[in-house]
């Protein structure tokens, strides 16, 4: 009876505690947020608001508060949650310089990310990667192309990244008056662009002139015009305080620009505050310094320690209400304590998520990004009747060198090969060969075949246990025999009984091998799985096991079997166990000459991938280090193999595949045409064959500067802006910025603007363009400024007005510009944003102004001064 009238408590207990959740204040929809916001923050203790201050908050029950996790990706895509649309990446598609474009792509990315969210909490899923709150874009400035993250920027200019930034935030935060779609975060805040192997404790002092001219105007753009809530600190220093507590940033942001918003530290910042950049002694400080100067979410576990710098008097409750109060006011926002009836966006369906109109979306994006950077004799393009064709190169048929660094899964990648094997006729021979690996020790790698494993009871395949844990504990739940390993489970797991997020699979036998020589075993495809094979050993002599994504060297010999182990963990969605390799190879160039001999033009593929230029990480190869670059040079490899291709005599079209700018010097005094596709993702092999073959004409633009040679560029290290990108190199580039060819012409014509303006109005520009070739064509017009009289040291010229436009043969547009006093603003000496009178060139053209007779070039006097409100 005891027992009967206890349960008969607990269900009346659950009953009023339920009715008093759904009568609390804040679950009422109808009311402010702020009343809201701050009803919950009453009602929490001190270690439920510490604990809402990670990126995995756990959830507050008595209070009907659902756990949550802050770390979401989106840079070119929905990230690591499952099957998604790959878009170029984002140095890939700011070579469009296409802003309905951005905002279209984002737009697309941002319904996707709605419908996994909300497909994930019909699962009870409220993991990492399956929020709304997304930690992009990179707006940093991509001041040295050697920076391996460079190519998750928008490019080296202020005004481009501004505009581009701009419209991908607008598309993937909403239109709706009350509700985000889903936050986006502008990073790294600031001055940030490598070395990658020191970021964690480098300190970088600039001018204030290159500080407000350079470094700041993105974010100052995507904060006060694109209202972005969110902004992620950088790892380094500024001026000596930590970029994720630093007074002098977080002023700008909060007071300056009227930020209202939440920060978050990049992961694991708050530790470097203390153990690296040693301004505290130790986690509790840094934390406290960091709460109290304006960071609201840490990323990592620092935070923590919150406890002991309260008990420690090193900052209050009070402190810690102010960050909590803007994180709930986030989560608010996105409807998350609202009924999915009232929040429109919880209404797109999971079927947007990889649908056919993004794919679509996703080759036209990529069609933009394509910069033709040569065109000798009108090379291309080329005829679909043509009789064979060499396709050749390391990333010709390469899946992961589409994308680039925080990538989806396509669902259905076209590499340059497939794309051009769909484009031209079926009679056509289309004859393929690797020639090299990417790099000297960088080698393709491949799912190993079936035939190679076999289970202990002689069966081909491999032994797989699942189990329902994380840590391979206990009897499996089932046990069977697998061909191989090489499994995209997507947001599913591998049987209905087994939750995402915890799971765990072991795979048993033995490999053989085709022939003896070097291997690399490895899963690069995600860093889930560790691999033993009993009686091999690494190329350094050690026991072969790694617990990351690393290749795996070791020796193996044809004739013989080897215990295997492979172990994979699920931690999220995006479920994905692939065990690879490379075997060794001989004669690889030999081949492709052997095979370009057979074809009347050679499309050659190559440059770079995720593997060499990326975040912080370990790369064995000639010009590559921790992720950066050291050279511009393609890879020794690759730059013999073009000088085969040539010797051939065959024409040859590079196909460049790439993240950052490349020195190819040779080529290009050598190699007939020349494009650039950036990582064009998931629809690149089919965009590039519609440019090759002509059903697309080029009109991208690069996005930054091409330098002949590292020799060319100041010290990596430097951060000041002299002798940098366009705005300030006075050497001769390889390719400029702002470059790019197309299949038609055009003249510009009837530049309008005024002998003489005020300094603090609008200053209207216009030019007429006309389409002088015989084909249909996209133009992008750019528009220059020059102060010719200042005060302080000015760019040599700089980018303040830009629209791709689409002109039939023979068509004029007549195309306007507005430029504000802030376009024409400089630092002065006192360090305040002012519009000086003097003499400005305007130039506006398809390129640079180089002096040429296609650039329109007028002169405008300033009269008058103004200072501006803020830098």
């Amino acid at each position: 009876m005891r027992k009967v009238y206890r349960l008969v408590f607990m269900l009346n207990f659950l009953a009023l505690n339920t009715f008093a959740q759904e009568n609390y204040i804040f679950k009422n929809p109808n009311l402010p947020i702020e009343q809201r916001v701050d009803d919950l923050v009453s009602r929490m203790t001190v270690d439920e608001k510490i604990s809402q201050l990670m990126d995995s908050s756990p959830a507050i029950e008595r209070l009907g508060v659902p756990e949550y996790n802050w770390w979401n990706e989106s840079l070119h895509g929905v990230a690591r949650a499952g099957y998604a649309t790959v878009f170029p990446q984002s140095i890939s598609i700011a070579s469009s310089w296409d802003r309905q474009l951005i905002f279209d792509v984002a737009n697309a990315i941002s319904d996707e990310a709605r419908a996994k969210h909300h497909e994930y909490l019909r699962r009870g899923q409220h993991g990492m990667y399956e929020g709304l709150t997304f930690w992009s874009p990179n707006i940093n400035i991509f001041r040295d192309p050697r920076w391996g993250r460079g190519h998750e920027t928008y490019g080296e200019d202020p005004f481009l990244t501004s505009q581009l930034g701009l419209n991908y935030v607008k598309g993937l935060q909403g239109t709706d008056p009350k509700y985000f779609k889903v936050i986006a975060t502008a990073k790294h805040f600031a001055v940030h662009s490598g070395p990658e192997p020191s970021r964690h404790q480098f300190d970088v002092n600039v001018s204030d002139i290159d500080l407000y001219e350079t470094y700041l105007p993105a974010f100052r753009t995507l904060v006060k015009d694109g209202n972005v809530y969110s902004v992620m600190g950088a790892y380094n220093r500024f001026r000596g305080e930590s970029c994720s507590a630093s007074p002098f940033l977080f002023n700008i942001l909060r007071n300056d620009w009227g930020f209202k918003g939440y920060i978050v530290s990049d992961c694991g910042a708050v530790t470097d505050i203390w153990k690296y950049h040693k301004i505290t002694n130790d986690a509790a400080s840094a934390s406290a310094l960091a709460v109290k100067e304006g960071l609201d979410l840490e990323c990592g576990s620092s935070y923590k320690s919150l406890k002991e710098a309260l008990d420690r008097k090193l900052l209050t409750e009070a402190d810690i209400d102010v960050t909590i109060k803007r994180l709930f006011t986030a989560r608010f926002k996105l409807g998350m304590f609202d009924p999915d009836e009232i929040v429109p966006y919880a209404q797109i369906p999971y079927s947007v998520n990889n649908n056919s109109a993004n794919d679509w979306l996703a080759r036209t994006a990529s069609q933009k990004s394509i910069v033709l950077l040569k065109n000798k004799n009108n090379t291309l393009p080329l005829s679909k009747n043509i009789k064979a064709v060499a396709v050749i190169g390391p990333n010709a048929n390469d899946i992961q060198s589409l994308w680039g660094n925080y990538s989806g899964i396509p669902s259905n990648p076209i590499t340059v090969l497939k794309g051009i094997q769909n484009k031209i006729e079926p009679t056509t021979k289309v004859l393929y060969a690797k020639g090299t690996d990417l790099a000297l020790g960088v080698p393709e790698m491949k799912v190993i075949p079936s035939i190679y494993f076999q289970n202990p009871n002689g069966i081909q395949g491999l032994t797989g246990e699942y189990f329902n844990n994380s840590k391979w504990e206990g009897e499996p739940l089932f046990v069977r025999n697998d061909d191989n390993i090489d499994f995209h489970w997507d947001i599913n797991t591998p049987d209905p009984r087994m939750k995402m997020g915890n799971y765990s699979v072991r795979w048993t036998g033995y490999i053989s091998v085709p022939k003896t020589g070097l291997y690399n075993i490895t899963d690069w495809s995600k860093p889930f799985m560790t691999v033993e094979i009993e009686t091999g050993k690494t190329s350094g002599g050690k026991n072969n096991h790694s617990p990351r994504i690393r290749p795996q060297k070791i020796q193996l010999e044809a004739g013989r079997k080897y215990k295997i182990e492979a172990k994979y963990q699920n931690f999220y969605g995006d479920a994905i166990a692939q065990l690879l390799w490379s075997e060794p190879q001989e004669n690889l160039l030999e081949k492709a000459v052997e095979t370009a001999n057979q074809a009347d033009a050679v499309i050659l593929v190559l440059g770079l991938n995720e593997r060499l230029e990326g975040e912080e990480m370990k790369v064995e190869a000639d010009g590559f280090e921790g992720g950066d670059r050291t050279s511009l040079n393609l890879p020794a490899n690759q730059e013999a193999l073009i000088k085969a291709m040539s010797a051939t005599g065959k024409p040859v079209i590079l196909v460049l595949i790439n993240g950052s700018a490349l020195s190819i010097n040779w080529a290009n005094d050598n190699v007939p045409a020349i494009l650039t596709a950036g990582y064009p993702g998931q629809q690149g092999g089919n965009a590039i064959a519609d440019v090759l073959f002509g059903d697309y004409n080029p009109a991208g633009r690069l996005p930054v500067t091409y330098y002949k040679s590292v020799d060319q560029l100041p010290d990596f290290e430097n951060y000041n802006m002299k002798g940098r990108t366009y705005r300030y190199f006075e050497k001769k580039p390889l390719y400029p910025f702002g470059f790019g060819l197309s299949y038609t012409t055009f003249k510009y014509s009837n530049l309008q603007l005024p002998s003489s303006a005020i300094a603090d109005k609008d200053l209207k520009v216009s030019v007429d363009v006309t389409n002088t070739g015989d084909r249909d064509g996209e133009e992008v017009v750019e528009l220059y400024v020059k102060d010719e009289k200042a005060s302080t040291p000015r760019p040599i010229c700089q980018l303040e007005g830009f629209e791709r436009i689409n002109l039939k043969k023979g068509e004029t547009k007549t195309i306007s510009f507005t430029i504000t006093p802030r376009q024409l603003s400089l630092i002065n000496k006192k360090s305040k944003r002012v519009v000086e009178p003097g003499w400005f060139t305007i130039s506006v053209g398809g390129k640079l102004p180089d002096g040429s007779s296609d650039i329109q070039t007028g002169r405008v006097n300033i009269t008058g001064k103004t200072v501006l409100l803020d830098n």
